[in-house]
């Protein structure tokens, strides 16, 4: 149970005053600020936390220096909440192609076979942990009724790319031979992930289309980098795209961390000029057959350098035809979701995860 009293009022509020609209081809959801109508302001729990710190943007630092990453490594994360109860949680390695994997198995107290949905965390390609992600993840396999299995997959720079999307990858194709062992039902399996970790998602799901074989019926992809290229033809970014109200230097300060770079440090840590930017394995807007993808949520914060790139990405999939969610938490920054039990947007981000999911389920059952 969240430590807030207000926090189960708040996370009613933020559900009662969801805003849904058309655009397009695309489904566009508006999670207001609980007790804020103002446009241009922080969620007063995301004022208070940034206020508090003193941020070193990753760009301030020399990424190449081993004492910086260790740095870097160090300061993601935040302490969260369990909410939930009766999820059963098992440590186990696995054998991928290349590497011995880690991952983390959340199965909720359901009879019978269960969805399962692959987790991949967030961390720039090369932070984050199963420990960071743990308690939304638990929150995940409650609502959704669903086997959550999180990975430990190899980080850059020390594992540069296609390590980490190999591990992600070749848990997949684990889910799926060995759903029985799991109490899973092959048929229903999803990915989802945050920031890189929605990266990874959305790649795993290229990679399914791919090679046809078609095991992922949902992704959700939670504030994902979609381009790591410094030109595209999808977007384009300004500043000037975000509304701000107060706090000016502040909330700059805070979408400037993730706006898109020409000098791109976790790019050159993550690729290493291994591939183009623009390979569609690195760039997941840049895929052609887009069309081909499964039903997909994405969900953005309103205070993000990534937002418009998100955005950008779901209405390129609604226009090709498949069935897109986009969803922005107004008044949230990059990372949300760490804050499980403290922002009541990171558990609602969970139930929304968990009712797509099920959605198509029933649609296609």
């Amino acid at each position: 149970m969240s430590e807030d009293p207000n926090y189960y009022t708040w996370l009613q509020l933020l559900q009662e005053r969801t805003i849904t609209r058309k655009e397009g081809e695309l489904k566009v959801v508006t999670k207001r600020i609980p007790e804020l109508d103002q446009e241009g302001v922080l969620d007063p729990r995301v004022l208070n936390i940034n206020k508090s710190m003193q941020f070193e943007h990753a760009e301030h630092l020399e990424l190449n220096a081993p004492s910086s990453l260790a740095q870097i490594r160090a300061s993601m994360g935040w302490p969260n909440t369990d909410l939930s109860s009766g999820v059963d949680t098992v440590e186990r390695q696995i054998i991928g192609t290349e590497a011995e994997i880690t991952v983390r198995i959340y199965t909720p107290s359901v009879e019978g076979l269960k969805p399962a949905i692959v987790f991949f965390h967030g961390g720039g390609f090369i932070g984050g942990s199963l420990k960071t992600v743990e308690n939304p993840c638990k929150g995940l396999a409650e609502k959704a009724g669903a086997v959550v299995i999180s990975v430990d997959y190899r980080l850059a720079p020390e594992h540069p790319f296609p390590a980490g999307l190999t591990d992600c990858w070749d848990t997949v194709v684990w889910v799926h031979e060995h759903a029985e062992q799991l109490e899973v039902n092959r048929d229903w399996i999803a990915v989802a992930g945050d920031s890189a970790g929605g990266n990874l998602s959305a790649v795993c799901s290229i990679i399914d289309r791919e090679k046809g074989t078609d095991y992922i019926k949902y992704q959700a992809l939670i504030y994902p980098t979609v381009c790591m290229a410094a030109v595209n033809p999808y977007f384009s970014w300004s500043i000037d795209q975000y509304t701000i109200s107060e706090q000016a230097e502040l909330m700059t300060g805070i979408v400037m961390g993730l706006a898109p770079k020409e000098h791109n440090a976790i790019l050159n840590l993550y690729v290493q000029s291994k591939v183009d930017a623009q390979h569609p394995h690195v760039s997941p807007i840049f895929y052609e057959h887009v069309d081909q993808l499964p039903t997909t949520l994405i969900v953005t914060a309103e205070y993000d350098g990534l937002k418009i790139e998100g955005k950008a990405y779901a209405a390129r999939l609604a226009a090709a035809g498949v069935d897109t969610t986009y969803i922005c938490y107004k008044g949230m920054d990059h990372a949300f979701m760490d804050k499980y039990g403290l922002y009541p947007q990171a558990e609602d981000l969970m139930t929304e995860i968990a009712a797509g999911f099920k959605s198509v389920i029933a649609k296609y059952s």
